[in-house]
């Protein structure tokens, strides 16, 4: 099986898939290496007829922006209160391999499992932040 001069692959096909390679390669350089457009001034009248505008607006979204604030800080609460479930996982197995000869290994296991659903409850009370800033209570605790 002999190459022909100057390609890297047997196949006619491939010769032209590395050049449409090598072809996108080259363009996305330049495009990567390509200047940001910069940002341009606004005209100062423009800003100083538009500032009262964007006063009046964030005083009337004033109420809902805080209270979003505040639900995201009660959501940030509830991921805190799971991260610390975690903390079962470490002593449900110092239970299961230290204290198992007196008994503890079945609390020690149910320890550990409830620091396992920790880690559930953390990715899923991230995922539910935003939904919590809109005011959304979810309750996923087991019992009410």
């Amino acid at each position: 099986m002999r190459y022909a001069p100057g390609s890297f692959a047997p196949d006619p096909e491939m010769n032209v898939m590395l050049k449409c390679l090598k072809i996108c390669l080259v363009c996305a350089a330049i495009v990567a290496a390509a200047a940001p457009q910069r940002a341009h001034a606004i005209d100062p009248v423009t800003i100083a007829i538009l500032a009262p505008i964007a006063l009046q607006a964030a005083e009337a979204a004033r109420p809902y922006v805080v209270r979003g604030m505040i639900n995201f800080g009660k959501g940030l609460l509830k991921i805190g209160k799971a991260s610390l479930d975690l903390f079962f996982i470490p002593y449900g197995l110092f239970k299961m391999i230290f204290l198992s000869p007196w008994g503890e290994f079945r609390s020690g296991v149910v320890y550990t499992i409830r620091g396992g659903i920790g880690i559930g409850k953390i990715v899923v009370h991230t995922l539910l932040l935003p939904v919590y800033m809109c005011g959304v209570e979810i309750n996923l605790s087991a019992n009410p």
